[in-house]
């Protein structure tokens, strides 16, 4: 009979959406948080985020993206604001909605909803869970309490198990929830101010019973070097919890064995952005394949960081090896190091600000970016800062560049250096401006897009700019499958959405 065929990977036809856009709600914007447990696919969802973004970044836009009077509305609190908690089950194609965030009496005396997201996930067993529980770690209001972890153990019942912010410290996100050696390792990625992606203060946290509330530092502050903003991505691998860092003059990847009381001892492996320099200005993604741990960077804010005056620049693949030596996969080339793959930073797109999430599935490594050509429709060209945004604007038109490449892109490689497109336009929809998480399953791979561009987003009609419903913003999910057996290929019937 011969070898068999190998498995070529997960293309587009093999992908089916599953849900409504923002799960039957437009303000759902981000499947910023997502994993299985189980046997069903969980999702927490951060929302209006274009909304609230209106008062934290200073865009050069020509109009707001989306309609944003929301923010105005007395029963924003109750009806917009609330995160989400949401159940997949693949068996019958349903979803229902299991948990909103409650309201709570803000620091300014008013009611608020205690998250507007949650930006990790993870199943752990702590020496109080009397089984594996589901976790995550919120993204909490400025005026609340500082960022918790909420817990559950059957899977419909949610409650915080960090009361009064984690380690009563007044951070605002969690972006990371990571098992190792018993103990659920953490580190607060978001301040107040509209820091929501570096908390100022470089931290790693242990603890092996979250579920009540104790945690404690595992190492220095900033790992001796205050450049070091945050710890944005960890991961383990062979033995070693892995770290990387938000920093000005490129990112820094750190690990330890965990081992002896803490802090622990920590180990440099790469600095100055694998000597790039700002241009890899953050460790975005981080994850093992095939006897190497594959990190994502970029820049923040979409890869054009404002404030700092960094980018744009499209993000990079960076290989490590146990040893400590290092490869660039996707990149530029620098000093002796060429990328193995022959595509240059954001997979030969400068728009591909970073690589937002990674993951493995039978046996290939997926790789989804975060695009913003969607953005430049709402630009000020007046006011654009960057010649090279000028540019490509002026060589390739807007219309036709947006058209054309808007959208998040997915990626595929069997090896790590020859790499292969799976989808370049957000799953056919300009608004999936980024790929949030690639979660494996039983069921196959599922894949959560960030999409803010709901309920109303602007349109430009006769020169004049108006808002007008949008059925393609929000949030999607989409499930890969070898089995093109799967039922209901395409959008979700309606009636398979339940509220609770």
């Amino acid at each position: 009979m011969g070898n068999p065929e190998p498995w070529p990977g997960l293309r587009l036809a093999d992908l089916r959406k599953t849900c409504l856009n923002g799960l039957g709600d437009g303000f759902n914007s981000y499947a910023h948080a997502m994993g299985w447990f189980k046997g069903r696919l969980y999702v927490g969802t951060t929302r209006a985020v274009l909304q609230k973004l209106k008062t934290m970044i200073p865009l050069q836009t020509e109009f707001w993206p989306v309609d944003a009077a929301c923010l105005d509305d007395p029963d924003f609190e109750e009806r917009v604001a609330p995160a989400e908690i949401w159940r997949y089950d693949p068996a019958t194609d349903h979803w229902e909605r299991l948990f909103r965030s409650p309201l709570i009496l803000g620091s300014h005396g008013q009611s608020i909803a205690r998250e507007m997201g949650f930006r990790s996930m993870v199943v752990f067993q702590g020496k109080s869970d009397p089984e594996p529980a589901l976790y995550l770690g919120n993204f909490s209001r400025a005026q609340g309490p500082g960022s918790q972890v909420v817990r559950s153990i059957d899977g419909v019942h949610f409650e915080a198990c960090s009361e009064g912010g984690l380690m009563g410290l007044a951070f605002t996100s969690l972006r990371l929830l990571v098992p190792f050696k018993g103990k659920l390792f953490t580190a607060p990625t978001g301040a107040k101010g509209g820091n929501q992606n570096a908390s100022g203060v470089c931290l790693v946290f242990e603890s092996d019973d979250p579920a009540k509330g104790v945690w404690r530092q595992v190492n220095t502050p900033g790992f001796g070097d205050p450049g070091n903003l945050t710890v944005f991505i960890m991961n383990t691998f062979e033995d070693h919890l892995y770290a990387g860092t938000f920093n000005n003059r490129g990112f820094q990847l750190w690990r330890t064995a965990a081992e002896g009381e803490p802090p622990y001892e920590w180990e440099c492996v790469i600095k100055d952005g694998a000597g790039r320099g700002p241009l890899n200005q953050v460790a975005v993604s981080l994850i093992p394949h095939k006897g190497a741990l594959y990190l994502g960077t970029g820049i923040q804010n979409g890869g054009c960081d404002l404030k700092n005056n960094i980018g744009p620049a499209g993000a990079e693949i960076i290989r490590v090896f146990p040893d400590k030596t290092w490869e660039v996969c996707v990149g530029d080339p620098r000093d002796g190091h060429f990328p193995l793959s022959g595509l240059a930073g954001g997979f030969n797109n400068v728009r591909n600000g970073y690589i937002w999430r990674m993951g493995t599935h039978d046996g290939w490594i997926y790789a989804g970016t975060m695009n913003w050509s969607t953005i430049l429709l709402y630009m000020s060209m007046d006011l654009a800062s960057s010649d090279k945004v000028r540019y490509i604007i002026d060589q390739m038109g807007l219309e036709s560049l947006v058209a054309d490449e808007g959208g998040g892109e997915l990626w595929r490689s069997c090896d790590g250096e020859n790499w292969l497109p799976v989808d370049r336009r957000g799953f056919g929809n300009m608004y999936n401006y980024g790929i949030r998480n690639i979660v494996s399953t039983p069921a196959g791979l599922f894949i959560g897009t960030a999409n803010p561009f709901g309920p109303r987003v602007a349109v430009k009609e006769n020169g004049q700019w108006t808002y007008t419903d949008n059925p393609l913003g929000g949030l999607e999910v989409w499930l890969g499958n070898r089995d093109l057996r799967v039922p209901s290929w395409g959008k979700a019937d309606p009636s398979l959405i339940e509220r609770r």
